[in-house]
């Protein structure tokens, strides 16, 4: 009895700050309408798994990178006033296009197209920006894609094979086409060759340095949950390419991540998938 309550109890505490008062995104399934992908797509058992929490700090750090998305976030988003609110959002997004209904997820897309032609601005450096510029939103695809497949196979329960993982980008191309992009990555490759193109244009600023350090360091939690918090950003920040660690700035990790950093995270993971195995997740 003690080891369930334990168990909710952690479920709960994962669940109110990452999904918010939505319902679980296996509920939104309806047997006879699969969506976009559907119960046996490579999308819906990288979504499944726990380890997406790696992916979506990765995903934060790695967009802040290109400084136009990181103005636009900065000018037309409260990432620091309600940085929670946020998360749950885009939890919400993908719950719905993943494992949601091809309408809802079309409906869902289309919202976000709405919110985009609202973001057009100028960054520090003097450029335009706008947010319905299919460059820059292959760029927030890529990272998002590439940052939720590596968090899943070095942090998932069931790892992808090659050709699974070449299902996920392909799987994940329908999503960024529905957003904007133009001409999305349809494997592995493609998308870290993709990623290659766009380093010229990424770099540290001093927004990019602002985020990091709110991401990494000062998230709004509680002391108390700091420590768990950290061994997840630790993850996601190590498990990028020495690049753009080196861009996002310190701490670099380095051979510690092997040794304690990825074990941590290993063992975190799995105390989390096992609570969010309980009846009330």
């Amino acid at each position: 009895m003690v080891v369930e309550e334990i168990r909710q109890a952690l479920a709960q505490a994962v669940i109110s700050r990452v999904r918010g008062d939505a319902p679980p995104a296996r509920e939104r399934f309806n047997g006879d309408e699969p969506g976009w992908f559907g119960p046996g797509s490579a999308a819906w058992q990288v979504h499944s798994d726990i380890a997406t929490l790696v992916g979506g700090i990765r995903s934060l750090l790695l967009q802040s990178l290109h400084p136009l998305p990181m103005a636009a976030v900065y000018d037309h988003s409260q990432f620091r006033d309600d940085p929670w609110g946020r998360v749950q959002r885009t939890a919400s997004f993908l719950a719905v296009t993943v494992f949601g209904s091809a309408a809802e997820a079309e409906e869902a897309c289309a919202g976000i197209r709405r919110i985009h032609d609202r973001v057009s601005g100028t960054a520090p450096d003097g450029r335009h920006y706008d947010a319905n510029d299919p460059h820059l939103l292959e760029w927030i695809h890529l990272a998002e894609v590439e940052s939720f497949l590596v968090a899943h196979q070095r942090y998932g329960a069931h790892p992808l094979s090659k050709a699974r993982q070449d299902e996920y980008v392909a799987e994940m191309a329908r999503m960024g086409r529905a957003l904007g992009v133009l001409d999305p990555p349809m494997s592995r490759l493609e998308l870290r060759s993709r990623i290659q193109d766009f380093r010229p244009e990424l770099r540290r600023t001093e927004q990019s340095a602002d985020a990091a350090r709110f991401v990494m360091l000062e998230p709004p939690l509680p002391l108390t949950s700091r420590p768990v918090y950290g061994i997840l950003a630790a993850a996601a920040y190590s498990s990028m390419p020495l690049w753009a660690q080196t861009m996002v700035g310190p701490p670099l990790i380095g051979p510690v991540e092997p040794l304690a950093v990825r074990p941590a995270a290993r063992a975190l993971l799995g105390v989390l998938r096992w609570s969010l195995a309980a009846p009330a997740a």
